[in-house]
């Protein structure tokens, strides 16, 4: 019996999964975690549409949403509106 790796990407399947996806990533886990997670969203997406709707290419967007990578912070930004994410702050529960 052969077995595929697990690919969150597959999973990501509409707006609603993806922002829960990257919500519990936002809240749990820690800067490299989160641009992982934005990768994995965006290659859910797909590749090819997030660099022509940010103007980057697919090679910079690769590298930038990868593990360990320290993309600036106009990168992010232009992947989340590509993505249809926004940033919003709620104050934290004391």
């Amino acid at each position: 019996m052969e077995t595929s790796r697990f690919n969150i990407s597959d999973y990501l399947d509409s707006n609603e999964m993806i922002a829960e996806y990257l919500n519990i990533v936002l809240a749990d886990g820690d800067d490299s975690e989160v641009i992982v997670a934005i990768g994995h969203i965006a290659k859910s997406i797909g590749m090819t549409k997030i660099a022509q709707e940010t103007g980057l290419s697919r090679p910079s967007l690769y590298k930038a949403l990868s593990e360990g990578s320290k993309p600036q912070f106009d990168t992010i930004m232009k992947v989340l509106r590509a993505i249809g994410g926004q940033i919003q702050v709620n104050p934290m529960a004391s």
